[in-house]
């Protein structure tokens, strides 16, 4: 059964940065390199859900009202012990947006880790960093939309999409 989450995936721009900083950073750390298309910022992660659940999944999407926003990624971080190197930074948008998910999801009967949600973007795996690259500047893309992706044998694919609202607008929900 294939595992799903909801997250946000940067403009062909932003991803082109990051994964050329995961690159360059992977000269002094190791490591495996996360493909461009494949780049993403992860909200709520649901695990095998059944066919019969996902429309529950998606019903908690379709009454998500965040306005759109610039997500920030202005650092880099390690966590040495799953060897994994990261893009984040602090959002209150994308934090109002992963806490209203989690939210409805709880709400749904849908068990979601028990850790506090931390923005980060994974950039390498199985990395062995003697310090912390640095980051000389932020990376920025407009976030305006959220996703339903599953992964599957090492693929994503995205089984919903949910634009943002822009300034008082009422946004479509548009489902694939």
């Amino acid at each position: 059964m294939p595992r799903i989450f909801f997250a946000v995936w940067p403009d062909a721009a932003a991803a082109g940065v990051l994964h050329g900083l995961a690159a360059n950073a992977r000269e002094s750390c190791g490591g495996r390199l996360m493909r461009r298309e494949t780049l993403h910022l992860t909200l709520a992660f649901l695990g095998a859900v059944s066919r019969e659940r996902l429309a529950e999944v998606k019903r908690v999407a379709d009454g998500i009202r965040v306005d759109a926003f610039e997500l920030n990624l202005d650092r880099l971080g390690y966590w040495k012990h799953n060897r994994i190197l990261w893009a984040g930074g602090v959002s209150p948008r994308l934090t109002l947006l992963a806490d209203a998910l989690a939210g409805g999801l709880c709400a749904a009967d849908f068990r979601l880790e028990a850790r506090p949600f931390v923005a980060h973007l994974t950039l390498l795996r199985e990395a062995r960093c003697a310090e912390t690259p640095s980051l000389n500047e932020p990376v920025v893309w407009p976030v305006r939309e959220f996703v339903l992706a599953q992964s599957r044998d090492g693929r994503y694919d995205i089984i919903g999409r949910w634009p943002l609202a822009t300034s008082g607008s009422h946004r479509p929900v548009s489902r694939e």
